[in-house]
């Protein structure tokens, strides 16, 4: 009986030893590439994600819609819904039990599995600030940074460590950001190189003057403003309620637009919002009309510009030479010009690309390809010609505008431009900015530098950094030409390129 007990006693305890135990999971590796499957319906800027531990529910912040999204996708049947819109970039922090997880942003929420309810969590972080420990640790780091990062090992020869003792002892004096970031901006200075400086964000409320997308006439000396131009797509271009060159802004919510007295807090803080004007038409009979400002009208007249440097060059080609410009090294840039050169503009015999005032970015190489296409075929039916390969990429002659404006990208795009033949660089020399830059947020967010960490060099190993580019063709645009309408650098594009298309 004995011997049954014992025998009892260990198939018991074989039993719940081998419930204990937990398969290996074998994975065919070999076909995985043959079962990738896309989990998201859109293409858009991806944050954070968790899978829920039964691994049916896939939830995701994107950007698709603007701003920072949480959706959720059902694996098992394959559907895809939003949960909570407008919930910022963040990061999720899954609980230990897998019943639900912190979502942390601007604020912390914590979303409920499996039903996605969201839920905002209030607390109360109290906090001992000592900003000027704060500032002399993140000038410390500043220091650090550079002489491990900076592209160039020997820092351009700067003496690194004299130039340390001589900028901290300002700081027990400072007290307060926007000095700071100055201060911060003075020593990387000293590296004389691109890409360095300190920046200050001040949190806080504004109150923006709104604009109402109008030059105005500044000879008139009367009551209200004169409208010289509308910029279109402005306020005062709306239809129904649009407002004429001529005519003139009495009165803005009722209140009179008085000569000689700014009228600027008139449209304090009404950027978006509906606004009463009182407009004195041309024949001196008064109306209202309800406008909607915007805060800023550098976008109308950035577009203003374009159209009009689009129009000189149709009108100085007679149509046979078309006009792109590139306002960032980016993807909405490139996707603009794509759209322009290859629609509008696919049957001109020529192209000028202008990057003149391009800020940078990271689009050489793309801007490279599309413009350096070689044609191979063209596509006659019944003897008419239609189209040519390669469709997608300019195989005919172009320029590439220039000016002191251009910086980082907007100096290696030329420099690729050129380097490779693609065509002329023309308009005034550049300096040489072509380096990749870390900006770094600080523990006191509202503090920023850059440390350039990547130079890009040509064939010969020589850094582009404080090398000039030098255009093919020299044109500088005079100021008092400019004023009066007259950009020479755009004409002297459009006359080289006729002298290459011919008649």
């Amino acid at each position: 009986k004995k011997d049954s007990k014992k025998k009892n006693k260990k198939d018991k305890e074989g039993d719940e030893k081998k419930k204990d135990e937990v398969k290996s999971l074998e994975f065919d590796l070999a076909n995985a590439p043959y079962r990738k499957m896309r989990l998201t319906p859109n293409a858009s800027n991806l944050g954070d994600f968790y899978l829920d531990k039964k691994g049916e529910k896939l939830y995701y912040v994107s950007s698709f819609e603007g701003g920072g999204d949480l959706w959720v996708r059902d694996l098992k049947k394959g559907d895809t819904k939003l949960l909570k819109k407008g919930i910022g970039f963040g990061g999720i922090e899954p609980s230990k039990d897998g019943d639900w997880f912190a979502y942390i942003s601007s604020g912390i929420s914590k979303v409920s599995l499996p039903s996605g309810d969201v839920e905002s969590i209030d607390f109360e972080a109290p906090l001992a600030h000592n900003a000027a420990a704060e500032r002399r640790y993140i000038f410390d780091h500043m220091w650090r940074q550079v002489k491990e990062k900076f592209y160039d090992e020997n820092l351009h020869g700067v003496d690194w460590d004299l130039y340390r003792s001589e900028y901290e002892k300002y700081l027990p004096y400072i007290s307060n950001n926007y000095d700071y970031a100055e201060m911060l901006s003075e020593i990387l200075g000293e590296l004389n190189a691109s890409h360095t400086g300190g920046r200050y964000s001040a949190p806080g409320a504004s109150m923006r003057t709104a604009s109402l997308g109008a030059f105005y006439d500044e000879s008139y000396t009367g009551d209200g403003l004169k409208v010289a131009e509308v910029l279109p797509g402005g306020a005062l271009s709306t239809a129904g309620n649009a407002v004429e060159a001529g005519e003139i802004i009495v009165a803005v919510d009722g209140e009179p637009i008085v000569a000689g007295k700014e009228y600027f807090t008139l449209l304090e803080g009404k950027a978006g919002k509906k606004v009463r004007l009182t407009v004195e038409g041309k024949n001196g009979a008064r109306r209202d009309v309800t406008v909607k400002p915007s805060s800023s009208d550098q976008a109308l007249l950035y577009r203003r510009w374009v159209e009009h440097n689009r129009h000189v060059v149709d009108s100085l080609s007679g149509g046979r030479i078309g006009y792109v410009h590139v306002q960032g090294m980016n993807s909405p840039s490139f996707r603009a010009v794509y759209e322009d050169m290859f629609g509008r503009h696919r049957n001109c015999e020529a192209i000028v690309v202008d990057t003149r005032f391009n800020g940078g970015g990271w689009l050489h190489n793309d801007l490279a390809v599309l413009l350096s296409g070689k044609e191979y075929v063209r596509f006659t039916p019944r003897g008419r010609y239609i189209g040519s390969e390669p469709f997608s990429q300019w195989f005919k002659p172009s320029v590439m505008l220039v000016n002191e404006g251009n910086y980082s990208d907007g100096h290696g795009s030329p420099y690729t431009y050129q380097t490779l033949g693609l065509g002329e660089v023309i308009g005034a020399p550049i300096p040489g900015t072509m380096t990749a830059v870390w900006w770094e947020n600080q523990v006191d967010p509202s503090i920023i530098f850059g440390i350039p960490q990547v130079t890009s060099a040509d064939m010969n190993g020589n850094a582009l950094e404080n090398k000039q580019l030098d255009p093919d063709v020299v044109i500088y645009n005079a100021p008092a030409d400019v004023l009066n309408g007259h950009d020479a650098q755009l004409a002297g594009a459009v006359a080289r390129l006729l002298e290459k298309i011919g008649k």
